[in-house]
């Protein structure tokens, strides 16, 4: 039979306060009678098995065991089960064995404020009396704990800790007290009663004040425990803090300091003081905040340096105790890593925290180009003003900086400080958030981050699935569209090809009946087989209608050969001259490119008369704006070529293989998937159009495959791109495939970039034919040129477009600002004004000016280029024998193939039908077709209506500021008419009013402004010459 049993609860407090119990001291039941180990026989007879279980069980409760432990206890036999259960219902009788027993003591004991008048065996008694209470909370079961806290024997300890005076404090009941609250604690019951007790932590740190080191070293061993205790860390630095006041101390932490470095008198050798010291602090800056927080640590840390612990434990070396030397050990090893996370922080090998400069370098070097560095200068701006001058206001000052910036470091996001607040209700949180929403702002800007990345994601499923819509659509659009179209075409051509048959039918049917007439002479002979062949019967002459006259300059019809120009005029014949009107002094010349009246037949200016326009004009006006004036002009044109450099890449097979990588790497597909995608032509559009265009730099060249066909064994070790190059290799016509794809991909982008270009082409030329507006000005154009023009220049009939851009190089002779351009839309704004707005008319020249047609047709080619070379790659994958079951090629590409050709045929039809109205407008206006381009033709009219409109603008703002000009020469008049007056009041009041005026000025203080004005001057001009040395002096004022 067992006589003692160790209780499963003693070691698990052991494990979280180690520091609480020596090997010594783990808590066990012993059952003692009268000082002999009793022998566990029941005196009663062991009741039936069901009933014992039921006592047994109220027992094990009792014990507060384990789940482990109550297992191994209920698996007993049941004889052992009755032997335990009589001892201890044995052991319970006795008032020893009740809570109310001892709490009765300890008041009692309270009550006598001295232990002067006890005898020494009163004081023993009572000294045992304590002793049994902490042996019974250690041993006694869980009924005798919870009957003591509820009976509020806690209080009744601390009001006998509170109320000792000084010779209980150094008597061994303190020490035994102290070990009371360390039973209780080794009990989970009684160790959340007294961390809930709102003064046991305070009352407890309190006995630091004694000089029984047995006492402070069970204090200490508590407050270390607490500190490990969740909650219970800032207990003990609220305690500490209490303690600094109950004892009348410079810091909370100047006792144990103290303590840690006597080496005289009994202290020498307390070598356990002095370990429970070293223990305590390392629980105070590990644990609590100390186990995440950075700061917190050197917070604290700084708080013991500042009491020169470093020093004491370089003597504490001295007593080489293991114990110790490992509280020391951790206590560097800590400090150490704090230091280097710091310094890691500023990316230095060491922070000398004794040096104020390089720690305000650090600073500086970290707020430098920074919003918070103006803040900084601004801090040291005030620190500055802070008054120096040794006094007791001024360390306050300091102390409560010191207190400011404490907090700011140590207190939570969630406002909370981990260290008693230096500062009462100094809320940090609150504080910042006056100047920004911190909290709100993180919050949305985590939610910001979430919802975008999740946006991102979804961002990029619906763009994906969105091309694949795309696509499809597109694809079914065009085969819709490509239907109607073949529909439309086939019934035209079904309806042709019935009235072909018809009319074959009616032949047919003259024939037969010519060739059964036979008095008609000449008629088709018979033959044995009926008629002779229609090639062989002879024509049939029917009287002609007269050959149509040509139209008055109208264009030969298609196919026929032009019309012969009439012959020029015979020699000596005087030439047709127009009815202009001469100005009676030479003008400037209008700088044009005079047209010949033989190729005006058929165009615009055969139906363009100016002599009309001369009856609306002021030409004394325009005589006078743009009289004769010699003036060289100088037409200096800088030709710059600019070469372009070609950038020739040399490559080679590292730097190949590390593009390719990076492609892979931006393409974010496997082999395998982009082999898929090659394969199906990319049915669920994975590749984009730029990536197959960087693909197809990256094709398998024949050395690249022989190479790797060399190394193919060795597949698993090949580089990601050179693993991606076989995989490539190994599919049948890859670099075909991969042209038709991108081909495919692209053609309807290309197809849909040269159609608005040809539509514009299109709709410029029947503009510039169509516009009334446009003719009527060219009307007024040739007035003005006729009428300015002399000699050969002069008796105009038409103009070359390309004039009209040299209007504007006509000047005024009057204001060289106003150019014939600005005049002539002063004159259409008086006398056409619907003129003004001709660019309406217009609207698709800007885009035709930018058609080149050279460069449009070499983009047609390659659509051609392309669809010859798709077909090709379709009619060799045709010509395979087999296919795997993805290998799409044939089906997609077909398809294709139908609908692009078909596209491509209406984009050729729309071409040649542009080209035919260009050519049209070009013999509208007279132009050579051969030689103008539609860049060049468009171009011109382009920057015509660039430089109209630019003209108008400028005579607006000529007319603005001519109206501004009269306004405030106005005004000037006006307001030279007032003054006079007052000036000639003025000179006959002078002499009566000078002296009011003076006073007025002194009064009001004017009269200083002058000499003030001079003195800072003076001022300023020497503290520039002070600091010549550091600054240059400000330049003098105009």
């Amino acid at each position: 039979m067992a006589s003692q049993v160790k209780q499963p609860q003693g070691r698990s407090l052991s494990f979280l306060f180690s520091c609480c119990f020596k090997g010594s001291d783990q808590p066990e039941i012993t059952y003692c009678h009268d000082n002999v180990v009793a022998a566990l026989e029941p005196t009663l007879p062991m009741p039936p098995l069901q009933e014992l279980d039921s006592m047994f069980t109220e027992l094990v409760d009792e014990l507060d065991l384990t789940e482990e432990h109550r297992a191994a206890m209920f698996s007993l036999p049941a004889e052992k089960k009755w032997n335990l259960y009589s001892s201890k219902k044995l052991e319970n009788k006795g008032a020893t064995n009740w809570p109310e027993f001892y709490i009765d003591q300890l008041w009692s004991m309270a009550a006598r404020r001295t232990l002067l008048a006890l005898e020494d065996e009163d004081e023993h008694g009572r000294h045992k009396i304590v002793d049994d209470l902490k042996t019974a909370l250690r041993t006694q079961p869980m009924r005798f704990v919870t009957q003591f806290i509820e009976l509020d024997g806690l209080s009744c300890i601390l009001n006998f800790l509170k109320s000792m005076d000084y010779e209980t404090t150094e008597s061994h009941i303190h020490t035994s007290l102290i070990g009371c609250i360390k039973a209780l604690m080794n009990n989970s019951q009684g160790r959340a009663h007294v961390l809930g007790h709102c003064e046991s932590i305070n009352i407890i740190a309190q006995s630091l004040a004694t000089e029984n080191s047995k006492t402070k070293v069970a204090v200490l061993e508590i407050l270390g425990a607490v500190c490990l205790v969740p909650g219970g860390h800032k207990k003990v630095l609220e305690a500490m803090l209490r303690y600094q006041k109950f004892a009348s101390e410079r810091t909370r932490f100047q006792t144990l300091l103290t303590d840690l470095d006597r080496s005289t008198g009994r202290y020498r050798d307390e070598v356990n003081l002095k370990t429970a010291v070293m223990s305590f602090i390392n629980a105070v800056l590990s644990q609590g905040a100390g186990e995440t927080s950075l700061e917190f640590r050197v917070h604290l840390r700084y708080e013991f340096l500042m009491l020169g612990i470093q020093p004491v434990i370089d003597k504490l070396r001295s007593h080489e105790n293991a114990i110790l030397d490992r509280h020391l050990d951790f206590f560097k090893m800590l400090r150490n890593e704090d230091e280097l996370m710091i310094s890691k922080r500023f990316d230095v090998d060491h922070i000398e925290t004794k040096s104020a400069s390089q720690m305000f370098e650090l600073i500086k070097k970290n707020l430098n180009h920074t919003e918070a560095y103006p803040h900084l200068l601004s801090a040291l701006q005030h620190c500055l003003m802070i008054p120096y001058k040794k006094s007791i206001t001024t360390l306050h000052y300091w102390v409560l900086l010191d207190r400011i910036v404490q907090q700011l470091v140590l207190q939570t996001d969630k406002g909370e400080n981990p260290d008693v607040a230096p500062l009462e209700d100094f809320n940090v949180k609150n504080i910042v958030r006056m100047l920004i929403k911190e909290s709100e702002v993180k919050q949305w800007k985590e939610q910001a981050d979430k919802m975008r990345k999740d946006h991102q994601n979804l961002q990029q499923r619906f763009e994906k699935k969105e091309r694949e819509c795309e696509a499809k659509n597109k694809e079914k659009e065009g085969i819709m569209a490509m239907l109607n179209k073949i529909k439309d075409k086939l019934e035209r051509e079904s309806n042709d090809h019935k009235q072909a048959k018809l009319h074959v039918a009616e032949l047919s049917a003259r024939l037969q009946q010519l060739s059964s007439t036979s008095s008609i002479p000449g008629g088709p002979p018979k033959t044995s087989g009926g008629f002779v062949p229609l090639a062989v019967v002879p024509s049939i002459p029917s009287p002609q209608p007269p050959p149509l006259p040509p139209p008055s300059g109208g264009l030969p019809a298609f196919g026929m050969a032009p019309f012969a120009p009439p012959p020029p005029p015979p020699s000596g014949a005087p030439l047709e001259t127009k009815n202009i009107p001469q100005p009676s002094n030479p003008m400037k010349s209008f700088n044009w490119t005079k047209m010949p009246k033989s190729k005006t037949a058929g165009t615009i200016w055969k139906e363009i008369d100016e002599l009309k326009v001369f009856k609306d004009l002021d030409l004394e006006e325009f005589q006078r704006a743009f009289s004769a004036y010699q003036r060289p002009q100088k037409d200096a044109e800088d030709d710059r070529t600019v070469a372009k450099k070609v950038k020739e890449l040399s490559v080679i097979d590292g730097r190949r293989a590390q593009n390719c990588h990076i492609l892979l790497s931006r393409l974010k597909l496997t082999n395998e998937e982009i082999r898929h995608a090659i394969l199906t032509m990319d049915e669920q559009e994975d590749l984009p159009k730029d990536m197959l265009e960087q693909l197809l730099k990256f094709v398998p060249e024949k050395s690249d495959i022989e190479l790797l066909e060399e190394h193919k064994h060795e597949l698993d070790r090949m580089a990601k791109s050179d693993r991606f190059l076989y995989d490539m290799s190994r599919i049948n016509h890859y670099q075909q495939r991969l042209q038709a794809l991108y081909f495919k991909k692209k053609y309807a982008e290309r197809v849909a970039e040269v159609k608005p270009k040809i539509q514009a082409l299109c709709h410029a030329s029947r503009e510039v034919v169509q516009s009334g507006m446009l003719r009527q000005l060219l009307e007024v154009v040739l007035a003005f040129g006729n009428y300015m023009n002399k000699g050969q220049r002069g008796n105009a009939y038409g103009f070359r477009v390309s004039s009209l851009n040299k209007i504007a190089d006509t000047k005024s002779s009057i204001d060289k600002n106003i150019t014939l351009l600005n005049y002539m839309i002063t004159v259409l704004e008086k006398k056409y004004p619907k003129l003004v707005t001709f660019s309406e008319e217009l609207p698709n020249v800007p885009e035709a000016a930018k058609v080149n047609m050279t460069e449009l047709e070499k983009e047609i080619g390659i659509l051609r280029s392309g669809l010859k070379s798709v077909e090709a790659e379709l009619h060799y994958q045709h010509a395979q024998s087999s296919h795997s079951p993805a290998d799409k090629f044939v089906p997609v590409v077909s398809q294709f193939i139908t609908v692009a050709c078909f596209s491509f045929s209406e984009v050729e039809e729309s071409l040649i039908e542009a080209k035919e109205k260009f050519g049209k407008a070009l013999r509208h206006f007279g132009e050579d077709s051969s030689n103008l381009q539609p860049d060049e033709f468009f171009g011109i009219f382009d920057t015509f209506l660039i430089a109209f409109s630019e003209a108008k603008q400028d005579n607006q703002n000529m007319a603005r500021y001519k109206e501004e000009e009269e306004r405030r020469a106005l005004l000037e008049a006006q307001l030279k008419r007032e003054t006079e007056p007052k000036a000639m009041k003025s000179k006959a009041d002078e002499e009566e009013g000078e002296f009011d005026d003076l006073v007025s000025a002194l009064r009001s203080g004017e009269v200083f402004d002058k000499d003030l004005s001079k003195m800072n001057r003076k001022k300023l001009r020497r503290n520039n010459l002070f600091d010549s040395s550091r600054e240059r002096p400000l330049a003098k004022p105009n």
